[in-house]
C-alpha cells in the first residue's frame, strides 16, 4: 500500500513551485515574459539565444559552456547578451564562449584562446592576441 500525502505541499511539489518561480524569474530578467506563450521557432535570432541562455541557467550551473552566443544577433541584442554574461560573470557564474565575434569577445573576457585548424594557436589577454601577428595573419586581416 502506497503511503498517503497530506494535503500540503510535498517537498517535490514545493521544488516545482521553487523552479516555476525561477523561471519566471529569468523569463524577466532576459525580457522574455511577453512571449511565454510564443512558440521558440516564432522568436528572433536573438530572442532564441536569451531564451537559450535563461533555459541553461534553470539548471542554476557553475560552469556554462556557450557556443556562439553572438552568431546571427543584430547588435543592440549582442550588446544586450554579452551585458546578461558580464552579469552572470560578476555573480560568479564560470563562463567557456566559443566564438567567432572577436570584438565583442575582447571587451568581455578576460583570456583567450585561439584555435586554428584544430590546434591551440596561442593564448593570452584580448591585448595580446590583437597584437599577435599569427592572430592577425589568420583572422583579423594584416
Amino acid at each position: 500500500m502506497r503511503p498517503t500525502r497530506s494535503a500540503g505541499a510535498t517537498p517535490w511539489s514545493s521544488g516545482r513551485n521553487r523552479r516555476a518561480s525561477a523561471r519566471g524569474e529569468l523569463l524577466d530578467v532576459f525580457d522574455l515574459e511577453t512571449m511565454v506563450d510564443d512558440y521558440a521557432a516564432s522568436l528572433s535570432g536573438g530572442q532564441r539565444k536569451l531564451l537559450e541562455l535563461a533555459r541553461a541557467l534553470m539548471l542554476d550551473p557553475s560552469l556554462l559552456m556557450l557556443d556562439e552566443p553572438f552568431a546571427g544577433v543584430n547588435p543592440t541584442l549582442t550588446r544586450e547578451i554579452a551585458d546578461h554574461i558580464r552579469a552572470l560573470n560578476d555573480d560568479g557564474l564560470t563562463l567557456v564562449i566559443i566564438e567567432h565575434e572577436l570584438e565583442t569577445l575582447t571587451d568581455l573576457v578576460d583570456r583567450l584562446v585561439v584555435l586554428t585548424n584544430g590546434s591551440v594557436l596561442t593564448t593570452g589577454t584580448p591585448e595580446e592576441i590583437l597584437e599577435d601577428q599569427r592572430v592577425i595573419d589568420a583572422y583579423l586581416g594584416g
